[in-house]
């Protein structure tokens, strides 16, 4: 009765299956996966928001498979503020719900069932089921550490195939919090344009580089083919409303087919509604209010982390650039899964387990920088504590 596609399997892990029983029995835990900043405890202006959509305009329907040009407008603006000299053409901006929709026309326009995309491990499980929902080959590619996250070029060539379509980046990484650098950039430039490869990057945490410098937007990017995604949901910490887009570049020729097919791909669904993109300038201003209070929430418990760390000698930090999550190495004496089970029931903390982002090995575990701050150092002294007792 069932597609191919969506044969997953549907029984929760043990890992997962240990945290809903814990749940169920009223565990007190400490939980230092947050992701959502809705629920981190910081201060939004609520009636700034609530007042974005009383504009009357929302009774009328204007379908424009970019998105309506004000919102539009607003994203160019935020790009102008963020990246100097950013002379981006609203025209070349397409609005979706999510990234995760953005992901989804991108593939679309690019891959026929089979055809490969490659992307980076470690990083984010979610490709997984958005290739295998549009009949997409995922080609993994690894970073590797040595005093910091690398691209591992020499892999890509060996992998790049006559199937392979597009490189994925995710900038910076989730979670390794590693941005491409510009040597990286212009090695992936060059690698798209031997193979005639497009550049997807993934650009959600952008904002949030922890020494404060901003870094190059992919959207500026003219030497290849490239599709830049991102959205309010990280820039402005506001996930529930939906509100996306994809920022396209490139050559001028390849630029104006790959626009003209995706406004055919957006016209199908026209899955935008108006009220969130009549209020895009006001959700966009948040931002300047948002971003700093996590950004200090991000380096205070980064801070903590460290002075936790110095005092013991068992685990590890690994670098970390920007984004909203930590590292950390451990030994690797048991399966990451098993060990994440054992501080759950040993010490009350929830803490993620690194396959979950494809590690390659064991002896990873991986922190959310949003916690609230007493409830991560709390968490982080129980953990650090029994990994060092044992």
């Amino acid at each position: 009765m069932f597609s191919e596609r969506t044969r997953w399997k549907l029984a929760p892990n043990r890992f997962t299956e240990a945290l809903r029983k814990l749940q169920a029995a009223g565990a007190d835990l400490l939980d230092l996966t947050v992701s959502n900043p809705t629920r981190a405890e910081l201060h939004y202006d609520a009636e700034a928001i609530q007042a974005a959509f009383l504009n009357p305009k929302i009774a009328d329907y204007d379908p424009q498979p970019k998105g309506l040009r004000s919102a539009r407008e607003a994203v160019a603006s935020y790009y102008r503020a963020q990246h100097e000299g950013f002379g981006f053409d609203p025209e070349s901006l397409l609005l979706t719900t999510s990234t995760s929709e953005g992901y989804s026309y991108i593939f679309r326009l690019l891959c026929n069932p089979g055809d490969e995309i490659l992307v980076p491990k470690p990083s984010y499980p979610l490709f997984e089921f958005l290739a295998e929902l549009q009949d997409v080959k995922l080609i993994a590619y690894p970073l590797i550490y040595d005093h910091g996250w690398q691209i591992d070029f020499p892999s890509i060539y060996k992998v790049v195939s006559h199937r392979t379509r597009a490189v994925v980046v995710v900038h910076p990484n989730n979670p390794t919090g590693s941005y491409v650098s510009a040597a990286e950039r212009g090695a992936l430039n060059a690698l798209c344009r031997e193979y005639e490869l497009a550049l997807i990057a993934d650009e959600v945490f952008l904002d949030y580089a922890h020494d404060g410098a901003p870094r190059d937007t992919f959207a500026l990017n003219r030497d290849a083919l490239t599709f830049t995604l991102s959205g309010v949901s990280k820039i402005s910490g506001l996930p529930q409303m939906k509100l996306a887009w994809i920022a396209a570049s490139g050559p001028g020729s390849q630029l104006e087919e790959a626009l003209a097919r995706l406004e055919i791909i957006a016209d199908t669904y026209l899955s935008m509604s108006a009220p969130i993109q009549l209020a895009a300038p006001a959700l966009l201003e948040q931002r300047k209010s948002l971003q700093p209070l996590l950004l200090d929430r991000l380096r205070s418990n980064l801070q903590c982390l460290d002075v936790e760390l110095a005092r013991q000698k068992t685990c590890q930090r690994l670098q970390v650039e920007g984004g909203w999550y930590a590292v950390l190495r451990v030994p690797a004496i048991q399966s990451d899964e098993d060990l994440a089970i054992e501080l759950l029931h040993k010490t009350s903390v929830l803490v993620h387990p690194g396959h979950f982002y494809d590690f390659p090995n064991d002896g990873y575990l991986v922190l959310s920088l949003i916690t609230l701050p007493a409830h991560f150092r709390e968490g982080v002294e129980r953990m650090l504590s029994h990994l060092s007792s044992r």
